[in-house]
């Protein structure tokens, strides 16, 4: 028989099979199928919702500008293809360039003005919120593409504007006033409701140029919203700008983004570079080991739906050989039902999945900010992903074809079962992968990086586990010999039929590994965050502290009037204990700022011997915390005892985290202090008495403590820098009304309550997550190969029925064999699981405080999901087959 023949015989043969067995080629077939189905509609919404650049040029230019020129500051540019991925400074310039300036360059273009991006407050029914505000004539032909315009007209004057439907929604009627930088109010009149080409729900303002007071656009570098470079700028038209015309006018200071440059790159690689992807082997490893995993879990759950078929067809396959046929070509009719199987979920799984990404794409669209790109199939992704269907299946089917090959002919001729002795070198092949797989989840047990090394581990682990199945499930059978008739059938059949019970227990335990390892982990790290938290105020104290910024995120420049924040307080809290906190003046400025750090006096030159462990500037604003002894937090008197003391006698108190320190009797304070247009930093040096102090509690301590002669002497500017609040006994409701009041005040304030830690609700979400996850794979695969069990046992069954057994028994071997294999799995899977779990506490949890020592490894381990997942679930899914399979089979044939 010619190679060709064979393989058309196979196939023929395995389509009329599949046929005959609908239900068990049904299972086997949605179990490849739904990973194709679900990998293809997540990669479809993923790249419609992505929008390249390419893709959204024409939400930067608009639809018929050629490119968009825009001033990048007071330096040249360094820039490659794609402004819009970031660009670099160079030499500063004299002025900013000029239009006159670029038309030297370019020639003579239609050139609209637009400044994009700016960030203004608009005053709506809720108060005061953020927009991006545009400056540009929507209304003319370059602009086209960048708005839409869904009612009323364009603006014809400057104090005319369109907005969109986002701040329509936030209550806005027809005149809107809108709030600057600069603090300055302007009322528009809006004229009509626009549809922004990128931002969907972000609020927008369009008004035509000069509708805004000019402002330092340099405040909004690095990005408005919709990740456009802002600046003042224009869009022109005519010829592309060449690479030539566009370092010229990177030197003059501006911003080039050009579309035929944009969307033909690779033309222009050589002489601009490109921002296009770059190899990252770490990146490569997670995908590959994502894949993997994939695998085994899909190859596992099809194979028991296989391993049935190939013992379905062992009269078939033994009557080939009888006639002449080899054993390889009857594995060749297993593997044919592999590829039938394996095309037909790889091609339904993507025409499924097309067809759900294109019916959700209104719902991704709802949760996203900005338009969904164009719908989008990238056929090389989808390729891969049923490649990926057709080899799982190719491999699930791999071993029940080995098996069948190897059947004893004269037995399955002969009604007796013919499989072939198992490989006494599996288990231990099994073991020593096992083994592996724990010396290299060592190996990766380390401080940092070895997360990847752990994974893999985890997957070593997996496959030896996979070999020792067997072994277990032998174990088992004999165990069972004591207990009831359903239990002991179920156990003896699941060894017998070992080709369908292996990767149906090793589907479940591969599940529980990864349930049981990420459970470990996560529990692991909130432990290290419950253990490592340090209180900054004494339990149930409060401090208040200044808001210095104002909405748009600018410093406000404004000394708070602590008068009207302490009002606000007592008038919440009056029982409460109120102390001011002095310190370290900071005027909230980029440009203004001091510098405090002490030293130790006796180290040797040029040694790095600063000293105090900062910084606490989130508590009270202020990491120096200058006092005369009286009326100090709380907190301090906690920390240091003697600091009341030691501040009365006119000493500094320092307090540090090197127990070496504490022999001091004096510091070094360095000042360093930057003013506006003044060159360089004012510095002064001066040593004073102190007191070195290690903290005697577990909270956190400022820099140090100053005597107001001290901080005059070293020349540390002085202010109020907070509220000392003592037992207000504040609710999380009246603290929430508290700090909205504070929010409100013209130079606001907030308060910040000490509870202890509050563990954050993320780590029951994961584990209920993982929960669930587990539930649905372990639900899958129990109740596949239950079903497949029956369906294989029912002339064992039907024997039961006529030798006098209760209809009941074969609900309750269902169910008993349920147990077993979701039993075993999730035993093989916890022990598994502790592996790669119990590794990766170490990369995870161990933090290095730069040569001051470490903490952890943390362990936990989440006792009550391992029992939820290793007990309840075998017995949730058994009571659930008990409860819903037939008692009554009609009779049949014991030799089928």
């Amino acid at each position: 028989m010619s190679w060709l023949t064979s393989w058309r015989l196979a196939f023929r043969l395995a389509r009329r099979d599949l046929l005959k067995h609908k239900a068990r080629a049904i299972i086997a077939l949605v179990m490849v199928t739904l990973p194709v189905f679900g990998v293809v509609a997540a990669d479809i919404l993923s790249e419609t919702t992505s929008v390249s650049t390419v893709e959204g040029i024409d939400r930067q230019l608009g639809s018929v500008a050629t490119a968009s020129l825009r001033l990048g500051g007071d330096h040249q540019v360094v820039q490659s293809i794609d402004p819009s991925s970031g660009w670099g400074t160079g030499k500063r310039l004299d002025r900013s360039a000029t239009q006159a300036d670029i038309e030297k360059v370019i020639g003579r273009r239609t050139m609209q003005p637009l400044n994009l991006a700016v960030q203004v407050l608009a005053e709506t029914s809720h108060g005061r919120e953020l927009a991006r505000a545009d400056q540009i004539d929507p209304s003319t032909p370059l602009a086209s593409g960048l708005y839409r315009l869904v009612s009323g007209r364009w603006p014809s004057g400057p104090g005319q504007v369109v907005v969109n439907q986002a701040l329509r929604d936030r209550g806005i009627g027809e005149t809107l006033t809108v709030v600057s930088r600069d603090s300055s109010e302007r009322k528009v009149q809006v004229v009509g409701t626009i549809e922004d080409a990128s931002t969907r729900t972000f609020p927008v303002v369009v008004g035509l140029p000069g509708w805004l007071p000019a402002g330092p656009s340099e405040a909004d570098m690095g990005g408005g919203p919709t990740g456009v470079t802002p600046g003042p700028g224009w869009l022109i038209d005519g010829a592309w700008i060449t690479p030539a015309q566009l370092h010229a006018l990177n030197d003059l200071g501006v911003v080039v983004a050009d579309r035929y440059m944009i969307t033909h790159a690779d033309e222009f690689h050589d002489e601009l570079g490109s921002d296009g992807g770059y190899s990252d082997d770490e990146t490569a490893q997670v995908i590959a080991l994502i894949v993997v995993m994939a695998l085994i879990e899909v190859v596992l759950l099809a194979g028991p739906a296989f391993a049935v078929g190939a013992r379905k067809q062992q009269r078939s396959l033994a009557l080939v050989v009888a006639s002449g046929g080899t054993p390889t070509q009857a594995r060749r009719v297993i593997v044919a039902g592999g590829w039938l199987l394996g095309l037909s979920a790889a091609v339904g799984g993507v025409v499924l999945g097309i067809g759900a990404a294109w019916a959700l794409q209104p719902v991704a669209q709802r949760f996203s900010d900005t338009w969904l790109g164009p719908f989008q199939i990238p056929w090389s992704h989808l390729a891969a992903v049923a490649l990926f269907g057709l080899v799982s299946a190719l491999v699930a089917c791999v071993v029940p074809a080995w098996i069948a090959s190897r059947q004893n002919v004269v037995a399955v001729l002969a009604g007796r079962r013919g499989d072939a002795k198992p490989v006494r070198a599996f288990p231990w092949i099994g073991l020593a992968l096992f083994g592996i797989g724990v010396v290299v989840a060592v190996m990766g047990a380390r401080p940092s990086g070895g997360q990847l090394t752990i994974a893999w581990a985890a997957v070593i682990c997996v496959l030896g586990m996979v070999l020792l199945v067997p072994v277990v499930v032998s174990w088992m059978a004999r165990i069972a010999g004591r207990f009831p008739l359903p239990v002991r059938f179920a156990a003896r059949d699941a060894v017998r039929h070992r080709t369908r019970t292996t990767p149906a227990v090793a589907a479940v335990a591969a599940t529980v590994a990864g349930v049981v390892a990420l459970g470990i982990s996560t529990a692991s790290d909130e432990k290290e965050n419950r253990e490592t938290y340090t209180p900054s105020l004494v339990m149930g104290d409060a401090a208040v502290s200044a808001q210095p910024y104002d909405d748009f995120g600018d410093p406000t420049g404004k000394a708070t009037d602590w008068k009207a924040v302490e009002a606000a307080v007592r008038a919440q809290v009056p029982n409460a204990r109120i102390t001011r906190v002095s310190g370290l003046q900071d005027e909230y400025s980029p440009k203004t700022w001091t510098a405090v750090d002490f030293e130790d006096p006796t180290a040797a030159k040029n040694a790095y011997a600063t000293i105090g462990p900062g910084p606490w500037a989130n508590v009270f604003g202020t990491d120096v915390i200058v006092s005369d002894g009286t009326d100090l937090p709380r907190l301090i008197t906690q920390l240091a005892p003697d600091a009341a003391e030691a501040l009365r006698a006119g000493k500094a108190v320092v307090f540090t985290a090197d127990p070496s320190t504490t022999r001091l009797d004096s510091v070094v304070i360095n000042v360093e202090r930057h003013t506006p247009g003044k060159r360089g930093h004012d510095r002064s040096r001066v040593t004073v008495p102190a007191e070195v102090v290690e903290p005697k509690t577990g909270m956190t301590p400022p820099h140090a403590l100053l005597p107001p002669k001290v901080a005059a002497e070293a020349g540390v500017p002085v202010t109020t820098t907070g509220l000392d609040v003592t037992q207000p006994g504040l609710s999380k409701s009246q603290q929430k009304d508290l700090n909205a009041t504070l929010l409100a005040l013209p130079t606001p304030a907030s308060i910040t309550v000490e509870r202890g830690y509050e563990p954050s609700s993320d780590i029951a979400i994961i584990q209920a997550l993982l929960l669930a996850l587990a539930a649905v794979l372990m639900l899958g695969g129990t109740l596949t190969a239950m079903f497949l069990a029956l369906s294989d046992a029912r002339p064992d069954l039907a024997t039961l029925a006529a030798v006098g057994a209760e209809a009941r028994v074969r609900r309750k071997v269902a169910a008993s064999y349920t147990f077993v294999v979701a039993f075993v799995g999730a035993v093989l899977g916890m022990v598994v699981g502790f592996v790669p779990g119990i590794a990766v506490t170490r990369p995870l949890t161990v933090t290095d405080y730069y040569g001051q020592g470490s903490s952890g490894p943390f362990l936990d381990i989440p006792w009550l999901l391992i029992v939820l997942v290793v007990v309840g679930l075998p017995v949730l899914s058994s009571l659930l087959v008990g409860a819903c399979v037939r008692s009554r089979l009609p009779m049949m044939k014991r030799l089928s």
